[in-house]
């Protein structure tokens, strides 16, 4: 039998993350663009600087509700039209809201481009935000929020923002707004924030896919570039700042046969020069299974199925007001909770008192640079990236420069970072599960004092402190 001669592996090509080409509409609107041959599935991004903490109080959550509702009816079409035109051109249009602002992401065949940016235009300019709608919506996130709280990562995010950011703090309440201050949301809500918060003057939008024999120009220019708002500034956005003093919450679960833990605290931005170093070690301390964290946990122990380590950015800003979630999440069987969390201790005191092995490092370096190519190989994820950067304040070429930054961190200052990402005596520890039978076995772990929370799903129209559960880390 004769085989096939293997096909042997082609010459590497260089590759760096893309620059895109900076311009502006005469309406003020500024756009990024960058063409990307034979992605013909274009992905287009608008970041809407309207921070949560821009909200009232008392209807926290109408962010989400307005973004929500830019697609469900404009001055030309009824809700149902709206869907139908997106589908007929193949495009598929989703936005939501964070912390920094509203974002609203377009994917469509480039053939069908000149389409999709009218619509998307039209849910930018004109919204009708039909009363039936809204209420609609409103309902649909009261109807969310009982779900949330049954599963325990959501319910733990809880926690931990209501644990590490102080009382007056938008982040420490959730996202998406509170039962109680949802309800009181409608029509005249929803069209106040859009008023106020949404206006080509102050937004952004990028556009990624293959341009060829495309005049975007004068795509943008009628469709976009008809969209009319003033140009006052955007609201101004609330140092981010928390608590780590070492405390142990636990949200009582009975019952529960496993438990969720979240540890955290807050960490500097991305324009922070210790970033590289602390992805870096924060990886090879909880990025993969073969990171320390699963290593013991996971394969030595078999504690768990997985326990991660990541820092989620807040909010990114030069002036240095911004901040991250540093954090570690998994699953534990609760019959092991005291023991997990002893041995989760142990692996962070060993790695400030031995340090990251050049191993470790080395393998971080590989799989976080070496797979860059395959992350951004759709326009999509370029698109995401590029607002991100946007919406974080950083320089356009920050991504491609933060590759070549991971590849020169040598293993002390990964270690240095993740050490100071992590310091095993200022974490704030959330645990979901049978009080019953885990609160004792944390006592006296270093953790700190332990704390115990009701965590039973409570009806949100009777108690109004229920939180959704897109907290730190959803």
């Amino acid at each position: 039998m004769r085989l096939h001669p293997r096909p042997g592996s082609g010459t590497p090509k260089p590759w760096a993350f893309p620059a895109p080409d900076r311009s502006a509409l005469p309406n003020g609107l500024t756009v990024l663009r960058s063409h990307r041959p034979g992605q013909r599935v274009v992905a287009v991004e608008v970041h809407l600087p309207a921070p949560l903490a821009a909200e009232p109080r008392d209807r926290e959550g109408v962010a989400t509700i307005t973004a929500r509702a830019l697609s469900e009816g404009t001055d030309r079409h009824t809700g149902e039209e709206f869907a139908a035109e997106l589908e007929r051109c193949g495009a598929t249009l989703d936005a939501w809201a964070d912390h920094a602002g509203i974002r609203i992401s377009l994917e469509v065949p480039a053939s069908r481009l000149g389409r999709g940016l009218e619509l998307l235009s039209d849910a930018l300019r004109a919204p009708a935000f039909p009363e039936h709608e809204v209420e609609r919506l409103v309902r649909n996130r009261l109807d969310e929020i009982p779900h949330e709280l049954a599963n325990p990562a959501r319910r733990a995010a809880i926690a931990l923002s209501e644990a590490i950011f102080p009382a007056d703090s938008r982040m420490s309440r959730p996202r998406q707004g509170s039962a109680e201050t949802v309800a009181r949301i409608d029509t005249k809500a929803v069209r106040a924030f859009h008023e106020a918060h949404l206006r080509p003057a102050t937004a952004t939008a990028v556009v990624v896919g293959d341009l060829t024999g495309v005049d975007l120009d004068g795509m943008l220019g009628e469709t976009l570039g008809t969209w009319r708002g003033d140009d006052r500034p955007p609201a101004p956005y609330a140092p981010v700042a928390g608590d780590d003093s070492p405390r142990v919450i636990v949200v009582d679960r009975p019952g529960s046969v496993q438990t969720q833990l979240l540890i955290g605290r807050v960490g500097p931005d991305r324009h922070d020069r210790v970033w590289p170093a602390q992805q870096l070690g924060v990886y090879c301390l909880g990025g993969t299974l073969t990171s320390r964290l699963d290593l013991v946990l996971r394969e030595e122990k078999g504690y768990t199925y997985g326990v991660r380590a990541y820092a989620r950015v807040l909010r990114s800003s030069a002036d240095g007001t911004g901040g991250s979630l540093l954090a570690i999440s998994g699953s534990v069987a609760t019959e092991v909770t005291g023991e997990a969390l002893a041995d989760l201790r142990r692996v962070l005191v060993t790695l400030a008192e031995e340090g990251l092995t050049d191993t470790e490092r080395d393998t971080a370096v590989r799989n976080l640079v070496g797979v860059a190519p395959l992350r951004f190989e759709t326009a999509a994820a370029v698109a995401g990236t590029l607002a991100d950067q946007v919406e974080q304040e950083l320089p356009d070429d920050f991504q491609a420069r933060m590759y070549e930054r991971l590849a020169e961190t040598g293993t002390v200052e990964a270690t240095a970072a993740a050490v100071a990402a992590f310091p095993a005596d200022r974490l704030v520890t959330v645990l979901v599960g049978d009080a019953s039978r885990i609160a004792e076995p944390v006592r006296g772990l270093g953790f700190g004092e332990v704390t115990v929370v009701t965590g039973e799903a409570v009806d949100p129209e009777a108690d109004p402190t229920v939180a959704d559960g897109d907290g730190p880390a959803a």
